[in-house]
């Protein structure tokens, strides 16, 4: 297991608080091998793996076949395809952080060993005028269920049961509209409907009170 720990400069030249890598505080499985596998593959070929990721990303299409192509005695599949996958892990952990800087997104490459050369290429793929596509991209890509257009709802009594004692048992009949125009009808029991009640607000609850730890609020 790989940690990695950040110290970033202060004001004064000294060192301020840790920051974890844009990566996360365990360096990715495939990071590490792509570290490794930069020492051999040649940087024509590694810059060819990155035109196919960064084309993937703002696509989403297959490159198996261009990867095939990529293959050869010195750079097999197993190889082409491990620097892909490394190259990929590392331009999704950086488009998932809209407020990452190039200055910090190449300390943290600095900090993992990568060649200085690498660095550049990589850096290049997320410059500001192709970040933009890459994020319009990702948005318009990304797996997104139903929202909720509308909610009606009504009480209903139940006067009596099969066996025509009375109950007078209130229920709620509720109807959602989803975006994608279905309906979703349902009853809830008045127990239910005041545990869900609960669970809300102990939910926003909990929302305010991570809101209000320095831990979550962004710094420059």
């Amino acid at each position: 297991m790989s940690v990695v720990q950040v110290m970033g400069q202060g004001g004064g030249g000294g060192y301020a608080a840790d920051r974890t890598p844009f990566f996360g505080i365990k360096t990715p499985p495939e990071v590490k091998r792509l570290v490794h596998l930069t020492k051999t593959v040649e940087r024509a070929t590694f810059r060819k793996i990155l035109k196919l990721v960064v084309q993937f990303l703002e696509t989403g299409c297959g490159t198996e076949d261009s990867m095939t192509s990529l293959q050869s005695e010195k750079c097999p599949q197993e190889t082409v395809r491990a620097v892909f996958a490394g190259i990929r892990t590392l331009l999704d952990a950086a488009l998932r952080q809209p407020s990452l800087k190039l200055e910090v997104f190449k300390e943290d490459l600095q900090l993992i060993k990568l060649p200085a050369e690498v660095i550049v290429d990589l850096s290049s793929a997320i410059s500001s005028s192709r970040r933009s596509k890459l994020d319009r991209s990702r948005i318009e890509q990304r797996v997104r269920l139903p929202q909720l257009d509308g909610l009606r709802w009504r009480v209903d009594v139940t006067i009596s049961n099969s066996s025509l004692h009375r109950v007078l048992e209130p229920s709620i009949l509720m109807e959602m509209t989803l975006s994608d125009g279905s309906i979703k009808m349902f009853e809830v029991p008045v127990s239910k409907f005041h545990d869900m009640r609960y669970n809300v607000a102990y939910v926003l609850k909990e929302m305010e009170d991570l809101e209000k730890r320095n831990i979550l609020k962004l710094q420059d």
